[in-house]
């Protein structure tokens, strides 16, 4: 990626909670002071528990604790709360992916409030058991929304790791011991910083319409309204929170007037949101201009760093978070060869991550456990030259966009394969109209489909507006290793295409930096489509989701789009492919940055890379964005196809193999 000046560099250490992030958890808190005090843990093997509603205690509710996992939901044990909403239960038996305690009203099965109250193996996060827990308003909505992927009509279940590591995010929005607000949205990166904090007491007052002795007339319009279009409105509040979940879309003013009835929770918003979308931002140490990540089988994001912070220096780590923000394995990870991480990375089927180094004209490799496996000075077989995208076809080559830098004239660069993971082996590839390439993506026949950015589009970028004609095209390239006949697709939409993606079906979705649109096309191809977008956003990348919808990150304009895919059936009533599902403006957070990669992984989260934080002057972006059970589930790394895991079968996610030439 062409190079940008950066701001102050982070402490290796996070800081201390500032003033105003606290003062807003603490805000919280003393709205809440009606709540008993925290529930004390019980003797070994007993759960005990407060449920509260409205703030208020919950008497004579029916408590059930269940447990999830791939295989279903079963339950584990049943109480009903005394006149102080407490309660204690002893299960039968414990075990499941995750464990979940759910509380229905006496006389009214329209208060269904939850809270998980235990994590199991399987993920990439420790597992936890409460011997405590308080259920209330704030940890439904939380529970709703990091597990929104995995809550059906007979409960939450699904495969591992994802339901694992949703469970866990689950505490970043509410602690289910105290029923308060959790450590990270409250935290100095988050609470006042975003919406968050207040988007989450509001619909707290929205579950708390439903409470005993409410208006039972603004319960029941509280439900219609979360209703998906031209289907029923759900029984029960919990339903009516995943529904917001998989579509934030819905109803957003008329919710918001009626979270206004209701006082429980501060903060809360002082106006209606375009979306109800819940975002946390992450900021661990050296994540700064974070140029795009890559998901590891057990929900961990792998990161490339343009630079060092506070300086122009290229960044010599590479960085990794668990799926709940904290960084693992030794991150940042120096090694390796590492000198600038470029806009690519990927990892193969033995768990190894490879990075292209943008500085070192190398490639750069790690193991799953973040040990570098490259030399000192990298990989640079093959005559790398500013490498960027990079991709692990099904027969485990390695492919690099090797872009050659913004120097020299059009038709420069190659695509550079490593057999089998193989760089003493290197194959240069050349022809098919290649020019300065910059990202590639595999599709199920084993083809490379690559995005030519030609040269004109990165000097644009001192542009301002960012505006102008830079032009672009497709090279496709077979497993044989050459060009495709049918190379390059050429088409007046694509102007400057950056990180393209293929979807289940095998169409390659093509941002176009300059035309704001995401070109369509087809397996043999044949433009199918070019999709406008309803803003200038300036899009520099993609994703495809499980339900194949093409999520669309913003560079231009910070923020978030998303498109009906293929797969209409996925999409809302009346959707046709290409139908922008986000407000049009998209999905937006102060949290969020001028973006230029959008990733998701196995619990449905939609992660995104901060990699500008300021247009004028040029000013790298801090950390990553996480929207919480957003999207439809996808198997990670990927496979090269998207593919929601599978909850029967052997395997969650099994290896795709070539489906051969065409």
């Amino acid at each position: 990626m062409p190079r940008k000046p950066g701001t102050a560099r982070k402490s290796a250490s996070r800081p201390a909670l500032r003033g105003t992030a606290l003062a807003a958890s603490a805000t919280l808190a003393l709205t809440l002071t009606a709540l008993p005090a925290t529930t004390p843990p019980g003797p070994a093997g007993v759960l005990r528990g407060t449920v509260t509603s409205a703030g208020k205690p919950l008497s004579h509710a029916t408590v059930r604790l269940f447990a999830g996992d791939r295989h279903g939901v079963r339950q584990l044990g049943r109480a009903t709360t005394d006149a102080h909403g407490s309660f204690r239960l002893r299960p039968v038996q414990r075990g499941g992916s995750v464990q979940y305690v759910e509380a229905v009203a006496a006389g009214d099965k329209a208060l269904r409030l939850r809270s998980v109250a235990g994590v199991g193996p399987g993920g990439a996060v420790p597992q936890r058991r409460e011997s405590a827990v308080t259920v209330n308003e704030l940890t439904t909505v939380a529970t709703g929304y990091a597990l929104a992927q995995f809550t059906g009509r007979h409960g939450i279940f699904g495969p591992s790791p994802g339901l694992e590591n949703a469970a866990a995010t689950s505490y970043n929005l509410a602690d289910p011991a105290t029923g308060r607000p959790g450590k990270v949205v409250t935290d100095h990166d988050n609470g006042d910083k975003n919406a968050t904090l207040a988007t989450l007491g509001t619909l707290a007052n929205l579950v708390s319409l439903c409470a005993p002795g409410a208006d039972t007339g603004r319960c029941r319009d509280m439900l219609r309204r979360t209703a998906p279009a031209r289907a029923a409105a759900p029984q029960d509040t919990a339903q009516a929170v995943s529904n917001l979940a998989h579509d934030p879309r819905r109803s957003t003013g008329e919710l918001y007037a009626l979270a206004g009835r209701a006082h429980t929770y501060r903060p809360a918003l002082t106006s209606a949101p375009t979306a109800w979308v819940l975002a946390l931002h992450y900021t661990p140490p050296d994540v700064y201009a974070p140029g795009r990540m890559a998901v590891d089988a057990k929900g961990n994001v792998w990161s490339s760093v343009n630079w060092l912070p506070g300086t122009r220096n290229p960044s010599s780590f590479v960085t990794v978070q668990d799926p709940v923000g904290n960084p693992v394995l030794n991150s940042p990870i120096s090694g390796g060869g590492m000198k600038a991480g470029a806009w690519g990375i990927a990892i193969d089927h033995q768990g190894s991550v490879w990075v292209p180094s943008y500085g070192g004209d190398a490639m750069s490799t790690y193991s799953s456990a973040g040990k570098p496996l490259s030399p000192a000075t990298g990989f640079k077989d093959g005559g790398l030259d500013h490498p960027q995208g990079t991709a692990v076809d099904q027969r485990g080559n390695v492919w690099i966009a090797n872009f050659y830098g913004l120097k020299g004239n059009r038709g420069k660069g190659n695509v550079i394969v490593y057999p089998h993971g193989d760089p003493s082996r290197a194959i240069t590839i050349t022809g098919g109209g290649l020019d300065h390439p910059f990202s590639l993506q595999i599709d199920g026949y084993g083809r490379a489909w690559v995005s030519n950015a030609r040269l004109n589009g990165a000097r644009l970028l001192d542009k301002r507006p960012l505006d102008g004609h830079a032009g672009g095209s497709v090279t496709v390239i077979g497993p044989d290793f050459k060009p495709t006949s049918f190379s390059p697709v050429k088409d007046a939409s694509l102007d400057w295409p950056l990180g393209l993606a293929v979807d289940s079906r095998n169409n390659v979705w093509v941002p176009s930096f300059f035309s704001d649109s995401v070109t369509e096309i087809g397996p043999d191809g044949k433009v199918v489509g070019v999709h406008k977008l309803s803003r200038r956003i300036a899009p520099w990348s993609v994703a495809v989701d499980g339900s194949d919808r093409v999520w669309v990150a913003g560079f231009g304009t910070p923020s978030v789009s998303v498109l009906c895919g293929a797969n209409t059936g996925a999409c809302p009533p009346g959707s046709t492919t290409g139908s922008v599902l986000s407000p049009p403006d998209g999905f937006r957070s102060k949290s969020i940055q001028h973006l230029t990669a959008v990733q998701l992984d196995q619990s449905g989260n939609v992660w995104l890379a901060n990699n500008w934080s300021k247009l004028a002057p040029p000013t790298g972006g801090d950390g990553l964005v996480e929207l919480i059970g957003a999207a439809t589930p996808v198997c990670t790394p990927l496979q090269p196809l998207p593919s929601r895991p599978a909850s029967t079968g052997p395997t969650p996610c099994a290896l795709q193999h070539s489906s051969g030439n065409r």
